[in-house]
């Protein structure tokens, strides 16, 4: 675990204050919802809640199934990062933190077809060399909140992403967010 250096007390309804600069760094927003844990050191542990986390396996075997069905890479990610990728160059994207342009599409439910010469085009993953031709992005919408997306990703600049793909996305976006619901 690593020490901050800084210390806060609990107030008399027995709330903390997680200071701003662990909140800008660990992209906490208010409202965010989190895990409480402790330890048998009688630590207490915080940490940010991913309702889609939660399907992290179910979410990955429906990537796989739809990488392969569609050859193209699928990525699904909460608000903050990738939480399952499948097909060809998911190792670039597994776990790792998503890009601005992302989380704010997300945030305004977006549904995004685009190809890289598009002005909508946007990078999943904030190290993303932009290297794939066209994508197409849906929102996860759970209990009226958007948790995340899915995500069609096209190396091949013959196949164009199109219509096709972005109903794919929005289908497996509406299925996540209903199997969250249940």
């Amino acid at each position: 675990m690593k020490a901050t250096g800084i210390v806060r007390r609990i107030d008399d309804l027995g709330r903390v204050v997680v200071p701003k600069e662990i909140r800008r760094t660990l992209r906490i927003r208010e409202g965010d919802p989190l895990e409480i844990f402790t330890d048998r050191q009688g630590e207490i542990i915080l940490k940010k809640y991913s309702p889609i986390g939660e399907l992290g396996q179910f979410a990955g075997q429906y990537a796989e199934s739809l990488a392969q069905t569609t050859g193209q890479l699928v990525c699904i990610t909460d608000r903050d990062h990738v939480i399952a990728a499948a097909g060809n160059g998911k190792k670039d994207f597994e776990g790792k933190p998503i890009s601005k342009q992302l989380e704010i599409a997300i945030e305004e439910r977006a549904n995004i077809l685009a190809s890289q010469s598009d002005s909508k085009f946007i990078k999943v993953t904030l190290d993303d060399g932009g290297d794939y031709a066209g994508e197409a992005i849906s929102t996860i919408i759970c209990e009226g909140d958007a948790i995340g997306s899915v995500i069609l990703y096209n190396k091949d600049e013959k196949s164009q992403v199109g219509e096709t793909e972005s109903k794919l996305a929005m289908t497996a976006a509406g299925f996540l967010g209903r199997q969250m619901e249940q």
